[in-house]
Protein backbone atom coordinates (compact mmCIF):
# COMPACT_ATOMS: atom_id res chain seq x y z
CA UNK A 1 0.00 0.00 0.00
CA UNK A 2 2.91 2.35 0.75
CA UNK A 3 4.19 1.86 -2.81
CA UNK A 4 0.75 2.74 -4.22
CA UNK A 5 0.63 5.88 -2.08
CA UNK A 6 4.13 6.84 -3.27
CA UNK A 7 3.10 6.44 -6.92
CA UNK A 8 -0.04 8.48 -6.35
CA UNK A 9 2.04 11.27 -4.79
CA UNK A 10 4.35 11.25 -7.83
CA UNK A 11 1.36 11.51 -10.17
CA UNK A 12 -0.10 14.36 -8.15
CA UNK A 13 3.19 16.24 -8.27
CA UNK A 14 3.36 15.77 -12.03
CA UNK A 15 0.19 17.85 -12.57
CA UNK A 16 2.13 20.87 -13.93
CA UNK A 17 3.73 19.08 -16.90
CA UNK A 18 0.83 19.62 -19.29
CA UNK A 19 -0.93 16.43 -18.27
CA UNK A 20 -3.98 16.26 -16.07
CA UNK A 21 -2.46 13.71 -13.73
CA UNK A 22 -3.58 15.25 -10.49
CA UNK A 23 -3.65 18.21 -8.15
CA UNK A 24 -0.95 19.00 -5.63
CA UNK A 25 -2.14 17.91 -2.20
CA UNK A 26 -4.23 20.59 -0.53
CA UNK A 27 -5.11 22.41 -3.77
CA UNK A 28 -8.68 22.20 -4.99
CA UNK A 29 -9.29 21.11 -8.56
CA UNK A 30 -10.65 24.05 -10.54
CA UNK A 31 -12.70 22.01 -13.00
CA UNK A 32 -10.69 23.24 -16.00
CA UNK A 33 -7.89 20.70 -16.21
CA UNK A 34 -9.85 18.33 -13.98
CA UNK A 35 -13.12 18.07 -15.86
CA UNK A 36 -13.19 14.27 -15.62
CA UNK A 37 -12.51 14.42 -11.89
CA UNK A 38 -15.21 17.03 -11.35
CA UNK A 39 -17.70 14.96 -13.35
CA UNK A 40 -16.85 11.87 -11.30
CA UNK A 41 -17.25 13.75 -8.02
CA UNK A 42 -20.64 15.04 -9.17
CA UNK A 43 -21.87 11.56 -10.07
CA UNK A 44 -20.57 10.11 -6.82
CA UNK A 45 -22.34 12.81 -4.83
CA UNK A 46 -25.60 12.06 -6.68
CA UNK A 47 -25.21 8.36 -5.94
CA UNK A 48 -24.31 8.84 -2.28
CA UNK A 49 -20.85 7.27 -2.59
CA UNK A 50 -19.23 9.03 0.35
CA UNK A 51 -15.94 7.11 0.11
CA UNK A 52 -15.38 8.30 -3.45
CA UNK A 53 -14.51 6.36 -6.56
CA UNK A 54 -12.15 5.84 -9.45
CA UNK A 55 -12.65 6.41 -13.15
CA UNK A 56 -10.49 5.60 -16.12
CA UNK A 57 -11.33 6.59 -19.62
CA UNK A 58 -9.73 7.07 -22.98
CA UNK A 59 -10.24 7.96 -26.62
CA UNK A 60 -7.49 6.17 -28.54
CA UNK A 61 -6.38 5.86 -32.15
CA UNK A 62 -3.87 3.05 -32.63
CA UNK A 63 -0.98 3.16 -35.12
CA UNK A 64 -3.11 0.98 -37.42
CA UNK A 65 -5.90 3.59 -37.40
CA UNK A 66 -8.36 1.74 -35.16
CA UNK A 67 -10.28 3.92 -32.71
CA UNK A 68 -11.39 2.99 -29.22
CA UNK A 69 -13.47 5.04 -26.80
CA UNK A 70 -13.98 3.57 -23.38
CA UNK A 71 -14.63 4.43 -19.76
CA UNK A 72 -15.09 2.52 -16.56
CA UNK A 73 -15.71 3.64 -13.03
CA UNK A 74 -16.18 2.04 -9.63
CA UNK A 75 -16.87 3.31 -6.18
CA UNK A 76 -13.99 3.13 -3.73
CA UNK A 77 -15.98 0.68 -1.63
CA UNK A 78 -16.43 -1.64 -4.63
CA UNK A 79 -12.68 -1.62 -5.32
CA UNK A 80 -11.68 -2.10 -1.69
CA UNK A 81 -14.26 -4.85 -1.10
CA UNK A 82 -13.31 -6.84 -4.20
CA UNK A 83 -11.10 -9.94 -4.13
CA UNK A 84 -7.80 -8.42 -5.24
CA UNK A 85 -6.25 -11.85 -5.71
CA UNK A 86 -8.56 -12.31 -8.70
CA UNK A 87 -6.45 -9.71 -10.54
CA UNK A 88 -3.19 -11.61 -9.99
CA UNK A 89 -3.36 -13.64 -13.22
CA UNK A 90 -4.03 -10.54 -15.28
CA UNK A 91 -1.16 -8.62 -13.72
CA UNK A 92 1.15 -11.65 -13.91
CA UNK A 93 0.53 -11.97 -17.64
CA UNK A 94 1.75 -8.39 -18.07
CA UNK A 95 4.72 -8.88 -15.75
CA UNK A 96 7.27 -9.69 -18.44
CA UNK A 97 8.90 -7.24 -20.81
CA UNK A 98 8.57 -9.62 -23.77
CA UNK A 99 4.82 -9.91 -23.26
CA UNK A 100 4.42 -6.15 -23.07
CA UNK A 101 6.44 -5.83 -26.27
CA UNK A 102 4.24 -8.45 -27.94
CA UNK A 103 1.15 -6.44 -26.99
CA UNK A 104 2.77 -3.29 -28.36
CA UNK A 105 3.70 -4.99 -31.62
CA UNK A 106 0.20 -6.45 -32.00
CA UNK A 107 -1.30 -3.01 -31.37
CA UNK A 108 1.05 -1.74 -34.10
CA UNK A 109 -0.38 -4.28 -36.56
CA UNK A 110 2.02 -7.23 -36.34
CA UNK A 111 -0.71 -9.71 -35.54
CA UNK A 112 0.71 -13.08 -36.60
CA UNK A 113 3.43 -15.26 -35.13
CA UNK A 114 5.27 -15.05 -38.46
CA UNK A 115 5.39 -11.25 -38.23
CA UNK A 116 6.40 -11.37 -34.57
CA UNK A 117 9.27 -13.84 -35.14
CA UNK A 118 10.88 -11.32 -37.51
CA UNK A 119 11.48 -8.95 -34.60
CA UNK A 120 14.76 -8.94 -32.69
CA UNK A 121 14.73 -9.96 -29.05
CA UNK A 122 11.28 -11.59 -29.01
CA UNK A 123 12.47 -15.21 -28.87
CA UNK A 124 11.79 -18.42 -30.72
CA UNK A 125 8.49 -19.36 -32.28
CA UNK A 126 7.81 -21.68 -29.34
CA UNK A 127 8.55 -18.92 -26.83
CA UNK A 128 6.27 -16.52 -28.70
CA UNK A 129 3.43 -19.05 -28.68
CA UNK A 130 3.95 -19.57 -24.95
CA UNK A 131 3.68 -15.84 -24.25
CA UNK A 132 0.67 -15.46 -26.54
CA UNK A 133 -1.10 -18.31 -24.71
CA UNK A 134 -0.43 -16.64 -21.35
CA UNK A 135 -1.74 -13.29 -22.60
CA UNK A 136 -4.78 -14.97 -24.14
CA UNK A 137 -5.56 -16.95 -20.98
CA UNK A 138 -5.53 -13.71 -18.98
CA UNK A 139 -7.82 -11.98 -21.49
CA UNK A 140 -5.26 -9.59 -22.95
CA UNK A 141 -5.43 -11.22 -26.40
CA UNK A 142 -7.87 -13.14 -28.52
CA UNK A 143 -7.81 -14.61 -32.01
CA UNK A 144 -10.42 -13.02 -34.30
CA UNK A 145 -9.20 -15.17 -37.21
CA UNK A 146 -7.00 -18.23 -37.37
CA UNK A 147 -3.38 -17.27 -36.85
CA UNK A 148 -4.13 -13.63 -36.03
CA UNK A 149 -4.05 -12.02 -32.61
CA UNK A 150 -5.57 -8.80 -31.34
CA UNK A 151 -6.12 -7.02 -28.08
CA UNK A 152 -9.86 -7.13 -27.32
CA UNK A 153 -11.46 -3.70 -27.74
CA UNK A 154 -12.46 -3.59 -24.06
CA UNK A 155 -8.82 -4.13 -23.05
CA UNK A 156 -7.05 -1.47 -25.18
CA UNK A 157 -7.76 1.56 -22.99
CA UNK A 158 -7.28 -0.34 -19.69
CA UNK A 159 -3.89 -1.57 -20.95
CA UNK A 160 -2.83 1.97 -21.83
CA UNK A 161 -4.14 3.24 -18.47
CA UNK A 162 -2.08 0.61 -16.63
CA UNK A 163 1.02 1.53 -18.62
CA UNK A 164 0.45 5.23 -17.94
CA UNK A 165 -0.05 4.53 -14.22
CA UNK A 166 3.22 2.58 -14.12
CA UNK A 167 5.26 5.54 -15.36
CA UNK A 168 7.71 6.79 -12.74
Amino acid sequence: MAELERRLAVLEERGGDGSSAGAVAGREADGGDFWALEGLKGRLAEGGAEAGGVLFTGAVRTPTGLRYEWQYGLTTDAVLDADWSAAAESFAALGQAVRLRLLREILDGRDTVAALTELDGIGTTGQIYHHLRQLSAAGWLHTPARGHYEIPAVRVVPLLVMLAAAQP
